[in-house]
C-alpha cells in the first residue's frame, strides 16, 4: 500500500484525504472503476447466453453458427461472463494491491468495448467469419493482462506475480479453444485448462481475501477465535491443487490424478476449516465465500469419481464452472461492489436470494446426469435458478454500478 492511503475497516484503500481512488469526477461514473462496468455487463451476459441456451437445447433457436452451439456455450461462460468478472476484479485489485491509481475514463471504455465486441462477434459467428471473430475475441485477455502486468511490475509487488500467471494461462486456453473449435477438434483440453486457471486463481486469492475478511468481521465482533494464518499448509495445498487440477487437465482418466485429487481435496476441506467459516452465520455476505470455496474439496473429490466412471465427465466439469467459479464470482461482485461504492458490508434478502438461487443451480447441474429420465428438466430448473441469481443481481446492484459512491464513512 502506498504512503498516500489509509484502509478503512472494510478492508478497502482509500487515499489520506477522503477521496477515494476511482472516484469519477468526470465523465459516465459507470467508467471510474473497473469493476463497474464489467461486472454489470457479465451479470447481464450470464442471463443472455442461459436464456440462449436453454432456448437452443429445447428446439426453439439455434446458436453458435459454424462454431458449435455447445462450443459456443463453453466459451460465452468460460471467456465470456467469467472473463469479465475477473477483469472488473483485478482492475480493482490491482489497484488495492499496488498502491497506483485504477483505469478509469477512456482507457476502460476501450478496454471494456473490446470485451462488448468480441461478445457481438460470437452471438452471430457467421456474419463476420469466424477467423476475424477468433481474434478480435482473444485480444481481451491478452489487454488485460498487459494492463495488471503493468501495474504489478510498476508497484514491484511481485509476489502477486501468480496472479498474472493464472491470466496468461487463461489467456492460452481462448486461443487454443478457438483454434479445436474452428478446426473442428474436440476443445475438452482448452476447457479443462481454462476452468483449472479459474480455480487456481480462487485458490489464491480466495485464500487471501475469505480468512481476511472472516478475520475482520470476527474482530469488529469482539471475538478472538480467528482464521489460522497463511502459513506452509496453505502453500502446500495450493500447489498439490494445482497438480491435481494439471492431472485432470492432460489425463483426466488416469488413477494418478485421482490419487493426488484426493489428497488436495482432503487438505482444502482441511484448511476452509481452519478459516472458521460457521463462526460468520450472522453475515451472509461472508459465508457464502466459504460456501464457494467449498465447492473445490467437492471438485477434487468428482474429479478421483470421474476416474472411475463414477460420476460423468460434465458433472465434473459443472461443479468447478458453477460451484466453484460462478458462487465465487458472486460472491465478490456483492461484496465488491458494496465496499468500493460506500455501501454497507451486509447482505440483503434480495442478495441472500440471489445467492441460494446460484448454489441451487451449481447443486443441481452435476445431479442432473444420474437422473437420465428427468435430465432435460433438471437442466432447465438449474439454468432458471442460474438466471434468477444473476437477475436479482443486476435490479439490486445494478443501480448501484451506475450511481455516484456514498460518502466515505469514518
Amino acid at each position: 500500500m502506498s504512503g498516500t492511503e489509509t484502509i478503512r475497516q472494510d478492508g478497502h484503500a482509500r487515499p489520506k484525504g477522503g477521496v477515494p481512488r476511482g472516484f469519477s469526477r468526470t465523465g459516465p461514473v459507470i467508467f471510474s472503476y473497473g469493476f463497474r462496468p464489467f461486472f454489470l455487463a457479465a451479470a447481464i451476459w450470464a442471463i443472455v447466453t442461459m436464456v440462449l441456451w436453454i432456448s437452443a437445447l429445447s428446439g426453439f433457436i439455434q446458436i453458435g453458427g459454424d462454431y458449435g452451439a455447445h462450443n459456443w456455450h463453453a466459451h460465452e461462460m468460460l471467456f465470456g461472463f467469467a472473463s469479465a468478472v475477473l477483469a472488473g476484479f483485478l482492475l480493482t485489485a490491482v489497484p488495492n494491491w499496488t498502491g497506483r491509481l485504477p483505469v478509469s475514463g477512456l482507457p476502460l471504455v476501450l478496454l471494456f468495448g473490446l470485451w462488448c465486441l468480441g461478445r457481438l462477434m460470437f452471438l452471430v459467428p457467421g456474419m463476420f467469419g469466424m477467423t476475424l471473430a477468433a481474434v478480435i475475441d482473444g485480444l481481451f485477455l491478452p489487454a488485460l493482462l498487459a494492463i495488471c502486468a503493468r501495474e504489478v511490475i510498476a508497484g514491484r509487488k511481485w509476489k502477486d506475480l501468480k496472479v498474472l500467471a493464472g491470466l496468461l494461462a487463461l489467456s492460452a486456453a481462448n486461443i487454443v479453444f478457438h483454434y479445436a473449435a474452428i478446426s473442428g477438434d474436440h476443445s475438452h483440453v482448452a476447457t479443462r485448462l481454462a476452468v483449472s486457471a479459474y480455480t487456481v486463481l480462487v485458490m489464491i486469492v480466495g485464500g487471501r481475501i475469505v480468512p481476511s475478511f472472516t478475520r475482520n468481521w470476527i474482530n469488529k465482533s469482539g471475538r478472538t477465535d480467528f482464521p489460522v494464518p497463511y502459513n506452509t499448509f496453505d502453500t502446500a495445498a495450493i500447489l498439490t491443487g494445482g497438480a491435481a487440477l494439471g492431472g485432470w487437465t492432460l489425463a483426466p482418466e488416469s488413477p494418478l490424478t485421482a490419487i493426488v485429487a484426493v489428497i488436495a481435496g482432503f487438505m482444502h476441506a482441511v484448511r476452509l476449516v481452519r478459516w472458521r467459516g460457521w463462526a460468520t452465520w450472522p453475515e451472509q455476505l461472508l459465508v457464502v465465500l466459504h460456501v464457494a470455496y467449498a465447492f473445490i474439496p467437492l471438485g477434487f473429490m468428482a474429479i478421483a469419481l470421474g476416474v472411475y466412471e463414477v460420476m460423468d465427465a460434465r458433472s465434473v466439469l459443472h461443479i468447478f464452472t458453477v460451484g466453484v467459479v460462478a458462487c465465487m464470482m458472486l460472491a465478490v461482485m456483492t461484496r465488491a461492489s458494496l465496499g468500493h461504492t460506500g455501501r454497507k458490508l451486509h447482505a440483503t434478502k434480495m442478495t441472500v436470494a440471489a445467492y441460494l438461487a446460484l448454489i441451487g443451480s451449481a447443486v443441481l447441474r452435476p445431479a442432473a446426469e444420474a437422473f437420465p429420465d428427468a435430465m432435460m428438466h433438471l437442466y432447465a430448473c438449474s439454468g432458471a435458478l442460474w438466471i434468477i441469481g444473476f437477475l436479482l443481481f443486476c435490479i439490486e446492484f445494478g443501480p448501484i454500478l451506475t450511481q455516484e459512491r456514498k460518502p466515505l464513512r469514518a
